[in-house]
């Protein structure tokens, strides 16, 4: 199952999981382009207000997923079938249960929650009626990802890019028959997001129930530690993902504060709809690349792992490199699908997605080193690389930079984070390496010193 050269294990596992996630991004901008075009920009701020929780959700799942993946690979190593099996009904529990939470808190406080999440006076029961279907569907989101984590873990990477593939595609669908047939507006949009996980449920939970793999459903009593278990080794996951939903709500913050109104709202979701796509292709292979890298820690064969990071590191930046020339060479196309008949709209948005995408090739090198750290148990750098590029410095450079340099500096914050982030990750090995060598050495002038003694 992980027997080949580095570039082989890239196609079979981090290749279908980036298109399958590449898919499954299709439900948010799928929706930004049907309400952009039949509902309008007042629309379109709504749906923004979504993003932040949709993304929050995500990012509870794949942290549990990746989590529990992570131990599950070392007891699947070890040779341990039962303490993976339980594992995986310890994280489907965890799931079933803050699924269940979201959906009732959400529907007892929707309106308080529409305006924490920062919908104004003018789209609040817009918002309202948009978040209705994703608090009320949220079991269905969670559960999508957190299978098809496992069913990577257990060999069947094309199985969830499959799930992934034909859940978007049923919202692609469902959005046309909703917002035109049915000329259902907004929550069209909303129904059609939210049903779409159900569809890839549907295709992921046989694998589970006939037994077809070392994972499955059965009679089993999780442990207590168990869940602090996952938690701790999917937080970096969690971390990495909830970032988009972070940054997201930083910038709705920041571009009402800095007086964009309306129009810069409008304008940074359809430049966030971009970084989606672009954040999803490296999610997407760092999250393949999960069961490769923890297999070889819990099987010892260290060497193959570290051929395998650095191959994926130079696919990473190659894929980064890329993806930043095609958005500053044609992110006006793009931006035309959402309001074809804005012009402002699309002048704004594309004006300040240069700055913005400016340093998102180093975006997927830090993911990268953030699923690797992961996946090898070694949580607290993986943990602290995850907060500095979305929790630390986000925050730092948006309440600095417009203050020094303007407010048109905002636009440039996120890629500046991570530029930061990639030199931190560059230079700190060399740092550590420099203090375990001088510990030794001061070690053995102690040794030294004593013997003289």
């Amino acid at each position: 199952m992980y027997e080949g050269k580095p570039r082989t294990l890239f196609f079979r596992y981090a290749v279908p999981q980036m298109i399958g996630l590449l898919f499954n991004s299709v439900y948010t901008i799928v929706d930004g382009v049907f309400i952009g075009n039949r509902l309008g920009r007042e629309a379109m701020a709504a749906a923004a207000v979504a993003v932040p929780l949709i993304e929050v959700l995500i990012s509870v799942a794949i942290a549990a997923g990746s989590g529990a993946g992570v131990l599950i690979a070392a007891r699947l190593g070890a040779g341990d079938r039962d303490g993976a099996r339980r594992l995986f009904h310890a994280a489907a529990w965890m799931l079933g249960l803050a699924g269940l939470a979201v959906c009732i808190l959400g529907n007892l406080f929707l309106t308080p929650l529409a305006r924490m999440l920062g919908a104004s006076p003018e789209v609040l029961e817009l918002s309202a009626a948009y978040l209705w279907f994703i608090v009320t569907f949220a079991p269905f989101q969670l559960f999508s990802f957190l299978l098809g984590g496992m069913a990577r873990n257990d060999g069947r990477p094309k199985l969830a890019m499959t799930a992934l593939i034909l859940g978007a595609g049923s919202n692609i669908l469902l959005d046309y028959v909703f917002m035109y047939p049915l000329n259902m507006g907004i929550r069209g949009a909303a129904l059609a997001t939210a049903l779409g996980p159900i569809f890839s449920v549907a295709i992921l939970l046989p694998h589970f129930f006939r037994k077809k793999g070392a994972l499955y459903f059965a009679p089993c009593r999780p442990r207590p530690g168990d869940a602090r278990h996952i938690l701790a080794c999917g937080a970096p996951a969690f971390i990495m993902e909830f970032s988009i939903g972070i940054i997201t709500f930083l910038y709705n913050l920041a571009i009402t504060h800095y007086g964009y109104g309306e129009l810069g709202l409008a304008a940074y979701l359809v430049i966030g709809y971009l970084m989606l796509i672009v954040l999803t292709l490296f999610l997407g292979m760092a999250e393949g690349l999960q069961p490769v890298f923890s297999h070889f820690m819990a099987t010892g064969e260290t060497s193959r792992g570290l051929a395998m990071r650095r191959f994926a590191a130079g696919a990473f930046l190659g894929v980064g490199v890329a993806s930043c020339g095609l958005i500053f060479l044609c992110s006006r196309w793009f931006f035309l699908l959402f309001a074809p008949g804005d012009p402002e709209l699309i002048a704004f948005a594309a004006t300040r997605s240069n700055p913005y995408f400016c340093g998102f090739f180093l975006t997927g090198f830090n993911i990268l080193m953030i699923s690797y750290w992961q996946a090898v148990q070694k949580t607290g750098r993986s943990l602290f690389v995850s907060l500095l590029r979305s929790v630390i410095l986000p925050p730092a450079l948006l309440l600095a930079l417009p203050v020094l340099l303007g407010r048109e500096a905002l636009w440039v914050c996120q890629s500046a984070a991570d530029g930061l982030t990639a030199l931190f990750v560059i230079i700190s090995p060399c740092i550590l390496r420099r203090g375990m060598v001088e510990s030794s050495d001061l070690a053995k002038d102690k040794a030294r010193n004593e013997e003289l003694v």
